[in-house]
């Protein structure tokens, strides 16, 4: 019985402040607690709270047989927890029905994986720890950030006792495999989901775009796309940013409408269900090993890292912070560290990002900096500031 594997991503990070470097040394605060609460209030209301909701009712609705996975960042989870504690129980609530599967991934949404793997594997543990006590649940399944993956990952995450893993079904990596079976490490025990990127993107990118020739997509449209995988694959791994429905594609586009009559029209056919990545890998066997060899993630046509350190602002502001890591952890003070870590999220490195044409675009929309350059300065100024801190024997400044 070949099946659907819903994925998503629910991340928001501590955005930085725009800084001066006349600014450094006078204990500015880093983050901007002010647009950080705004932005998770509008994301909440038009996003999450109605997804949640619809979510809980098709659940509701098809007693066990509609189910979904979430990684939510730990950064997230924070904020939820500082400024809309509602929001944290909408997603609790969706766990505590049993038909949502929680997976892992570093709790600062980090590149750390590729750039220092004892604080990988400490985020790791930290996320672990924060989804066993806000959730009552161990995660089995890994995702890292932005689903970047390679070989080496691999072999880490099956050490860190992960079953299995989430990853970019990149057509250069899959040749002439199918995205729709379930693969392993070439050298450890782990298994590895590949997403279909062009039925996620489908939905993710291309639902309301008029001048797509498969516009309007329809639910009936969809499942036919689906179910023509039927003796062709064992799962259909929809993998998207939550902030597809109501943030990325409107309600006015017709998305949550979409949603709600999905499950209908998926398990119409006998033969089909829905299963959580855990079940997945239970349920199908591997049918052979997968190697990356390269960096892959789900992001910009490339799906490699080149929008996190594709151009020197973005490899000089990565190589400075991740520098200071042992400083960091050499001062034993948590505000520090937790100060270290929110900067060492993905999405700095991000907005720093010079990608022309529709990845440009993208990069621009999720920006709080009018250019990449003003992200680069602010941030690199931060760090200054930040390295400054930590010469000083006693700190007292606000982080």
């Amino acid at each position: 019985m070949p099946a659907v594997c819903f994925y998503f991503q629910v991340h928001q990070p501590f955005r930085i402040k725009r800084l001066r470097f006349e600014e450094v040394g006078k204990r500015r605060p880093y983050f901007d607690d002010e647009k950080n609460a705004l932005i998770l209030d509008k994301v909440g209301r038009k996003s999450y709270l109605k997804t949640n909701t619809v979510l809980l009712e098709l659940i509701q609705k098809h007693a066990g047989r509609f189910k979904v996975s979430f990684s939510i960042s730990g950064v997230a989870l924070d904020q939820m927890r500082l400024y809309d504690p509602t929001l944290l129980k909408s997603f609790q609530d969706l766990v505590a029905t049993g038909c949502v599967e929680l997976l892992s991934e570093t709790y600062y949404h980090s590149l750390a994986a590729l750039y220092d793997v004892e604080e990988f594997k400490e985020q790791v543990a930290a996320h672990q720890k924060l989804i066993k006590n806000l959730f009552g649940v161990e995660p089995k399944i890994f995702r890292n950030t932005e689903l970047i993956y390679n070989d080496t990952i691999g072999r880490q995450v099956a050490e860190l006792g992960f079953t299995g893993i989430l990853a970019e079904g990149a057509d250069d990596v899959l040749a002439w495999r199918s995205p729709n079976f379930v693969y392993h490490h070439p050298n450890a025990p782990l298994k590895i989901l590949t997403k279909n990127y062009r039925l996620s993107d489908d939905i993710a990118f291309r639902f309301s775009n008029r001048g797509w020739n498969e516009f309007p997509l329809t639910t009936e449209k969809f499942s036919k796309w689906v179910h023509a995988v039927s003796g062709l694959g064992d799962t259909v791994n929809l993998f998207m940013d939550y902030e597809t429905f109501g943030e990325h594609q409107w309600e006015e586009t017709g998305i949550f409408e979409f949603l709600k009559a999905l499950p209908d029209a998926i398990l119409r056919h006998p033969h089909w269900c829905f299963m959580t990545p855990s079940e997945v890998i239970a349920n199908f066997p591997a049918v052979a090993p997968l190697a990356f060899t390269r960096d892959v993630s789900w992001a910009d046509v490339e799906r490699d890292t080149s929008a996190w350190n594709g151009n020197e602002m973005q490899r000089s502001a990565l190589a400075t912070i991740y520098a200071l890591g042992k400083q960091v952890k050499s001062r034993n003070n948590a505000a520090v560290l937790k100060t270290w870590r929110r900067l060492l999220t993905s999405d700095h490195f991000y907005y720093m990002c010079t990608k022309f044409f529709s990845d440009g675009d993208v990069h621009a929309y999720f920006s709080p900096f009018k250019s990449p350059y003003e992200a680069f300065l602010s941030y690199m100024a931060i760090i200054e500031d930040f390295s400054m801190l930590l010469d000083q024997k006693n700190n007292r400044g606000k982080l």
